[in-house]
């Protein structure tokens, strides 16, 4: 049996990321829960003292369903190394899909990814493999793909 889970990526500026992973994804700001105006207000009736707050926004989720809760983790540190894990972003269409199409909708998903503050760092491509990918990094610095 499958088991429920979040993805969480440590972070310097959890807001900052939360809006661009909500817009690279298609999610949204996760809302508070029922009964409570903001998140603030409910981490204040947990009993988060008010120094801990004041983030801003820090969980994304699918609209949908279908896709796990992302956590934006406020650490102290800063990346230094190469992420152990990352997430491609499927917007090519997939084999199926002529390969001079998957190009050009991949080049256009980086574009307005790097719109949205990513940073396109290497083509993913060799002759002779039916293979297009951009290599990129969000605001932060954390890898991810785009194909």
């Amino acid at each position: 049996m499958a088991v429920r889970f979040q993805l969480v990526i440590d972070c310097a500026n959890p807001d900052l990321l939360a809006r661009f992973w909500a817009a690279a994804l298609g999610y949204e700001l996760e809302p508070p829960p029922d009964g409570f105006a903001s998140w603030g207000d409910y981490w204040r009736d947990v009993g988060l003292p008010d120094e801990d707050l004041g983030i801003g926004e820090d969980c994304i989720v699918d609209p949908g369903g279908g896709g796990p809760r992302i956590w934006l983790q406020v650490v102290p540190e800063r990346k230094t190394i190469k992420n152990r894990i990352h997430l491609d972003i499927h917007a090519g269409g997939g084999r199926g899909v002529p390969l001079a199409t998957r190009q050009e909708r991949v080049d256009a998903e980086v574009r307005r990814l790097t719109e949205l503050g990513a940073i396109a760092v290497r083509v993913l491509q060799e002759d002779g493999l039916d293979h297009y990918g951009v290599a990129m990094t969000d605001p932060e610095g954390n890898e991810f793909d785009v194909n």
